[in-house]
């Protein structure tokens, strides 16, 4: 199994419309990232865990799912570094390969020393958009080729069969 574990506010600072949205609505900023992980997640089949800093946001810790995604934002007094570092520790074992995408370069160095994996922020968008890509290369190639039936019928038949189906008699 893999999972990928994101730094969040990193992943915002780093993509091109993510900063521009930053600097304009922070949430649809984090909303946008939630939703391009979760096609990412869709494609990919991998386990995503986005970790939000509330370092200085009074609170409890929130952890929630949209799509399929897991959205953790941090407790008060904890840093999305600290959660990603025990998360990746925890996660980690033989049947679980555990990357972490981030590009603070001190948080790539604890996590390899737990035997995660690194992901910079360049490295992931590069993926995501590749797979945005490759999504839409498929769509077109559907809807290139019509839906072929898996019996052989003659065009009289189709026609038939369609007026059949549009309830002509």
């Amino acid at each position: 199994m893999v999972v990928l574990i994101v730094d969040g506010y990193n992943m915002i600072g780093a993509w091109p419309e993510l900063v521009k949205l930053r600097d304009k609505d922070l949430g649809q900023a984090r909303d946008l990232l939630i939703e391009m992980m979760a096609e990412y997640q869709s494609y990919t089949g991998d386990r995503i865990i986005i970790v939000f800093d509330a370092y200085h946001v009074r609170g409890l810790e929130k952890k929630h799912k949209n799509y399929k995604v897991e959205v953790i934002f941090t407790k008060e007094n904890e840093t999305a570094d600290e959660r990603i570092e025990k998360l990746a520790g925890d996660l980690n074992d033989v049947r679980t390969q555990v990357y972490v995408a981030t590009s603070d370069y001190a948080e790539q160095r604890t996590i390899f020393g737990q035997g995660a994996f690194r992901k910079s922020a360049r490295e992931l968008y590069i993926e995501v958009r590749n797979i945005e890509n490759q999504i839409e290369k498929d769509v077109e190639n559907h809807n290139l080729y019509p839906y072929q039936s898996k019996i052989p019928i003659n065009k009289e038949m189709r026609e038939l069969f369609e007026k059949w189906r549009r309830g002509d008699k």
